[in-house]
C-alpha cells in the first residue's frame, strides 16, 4: 500500500496523544479547585491535554518530510478571539476573589452577559480543553525548503575559481577543431590522417601554392 506506513504512523501518534491527554485529565482531577491557584493549575493541565491531542494531527506530517510552523493568520484570527472569550469566562467564574475577578464580574453585569457567563462557566473544564485544542490548530506542516543550488556566477566567491574568459574561449576553439574519433582513427596508407591532409592543403593555399602534395592522390567520387 502506498500510504500504509504513513497511516500506521499517524494512527499510533494519535493513540499515544490520546493516552497522554487522558493522563493529563486524570492529573487535573487530583489538583482540584479548592483555591484560586489550584483552579488555574487545573485549567492549565486540561488545556495541555487539548493541545497534545490537537498537535497529534500535525506531528504525523513529519513522516512525509514536512516541517512544523505556526500560522500567524490562524493565530490572530482564530486563536486570539478564543483566548479573549475563554479567559473572560474563566476569570469571571474562578473561585474566591481571584485575579481581576471583581472587575470582570462587574463588567459582565454591565453588559448583561453575566447569566450566559455563569451558565457556560459551569463547564470550565471543557472550555480549557477547547482552548488548548484551538491553540494546537494554529500549527500546520509545510514542505521542507530544499537547499538552493549555488549559481555559476557565485562559485568563485564560495571557493571554486571560475574559468577565465580567454581560457574558456581557447578551450571552446580547440573543442570545435577537434576531429571526431572516427576521423582520428582513419589513417590511410600514406601515413597522414584526413585531418592532417586538410590542414596541409589549407597551409599551402594560404602560402599561394595550390598544388596537392606529392603523396596525396586526388579524391574521386564513387
Amino acid at each position: 500500500m502506498r500510504y500504509g506506513m504513513y497511516d500506521a504512523t499517524r494512527g499510533l501518534t494519535i493513540a499515544v496523544a490520546a493516552g497522554l491527554a487522558g493522563l493529563l485529565l486524570w492529573t487535573a482531577t487530583q489538583v482540584g479547585q479548592t483555591s484560586t491557584g489550584r483552579f488555574w493549575a487545573e485549567m492549565g493541565i486540561v488545556a495541555g491535554a487539548g493541545l497534545v491531542l490537537s498537535l497529534a494531527q500535525v506531528l504525523g506530517g513529519w513522516t512525509k518530510g514536512m516541517r512544523l510552523r505556526l500560522s500567524p493568520g490562524t493565530f490572530v484570527l482564530g486563536f486570539v478571539p478564543v483566548l479573549v472569550c475563554v479567559g473572560w469566562i474563566l476569570m469571571a467564574s474562578q473561585p474566591g476573589t481571584g485575579w481581576h475577578e471583581g472587575r470582570i464580574v462587574s463588567w459582565s453585569h454591565s453588559i448583561g452577559l453575566m447569566g450566559v457567563i455563569h451558565a457556560v462557566g459551569l463547564w470550565n473544564g471543557v472550555l480549557a480543553f477547547g482552548f488548548g485544542l484551538v491553540l494546537g490548530m494554529t500549527f500546520d506542516t509545510v514542505p521542507a525548503v530544499a537547499p538552493a543550488e549555488v549559481p555559476v556566477a557565485d562559485r568563485g566567491r564560495r571557493g571554486v575559481a571560475p574559468v577565465p574568459a580567454g581560457r574558456r574561449a581557447a578551450m571552446d576553439g580547440r573543442a570545435a577543431d577537434e576531429p571526431v574519433t572516427a576521423e582520428q582513427r582513419e589513417v590511410p596508407a600514406g601515413g597522414r590522417t584526413r585531418m592532417g591532409r586538410m590542414r596541409m592543403r589549407r597551409d599551402r593555399v594560404a602560402a599561394g601554392d595550390d598544388r596537392p602534395p606529392a603523396d596525396e592522390t586526388p579524391e574521386t567520387m564513387d
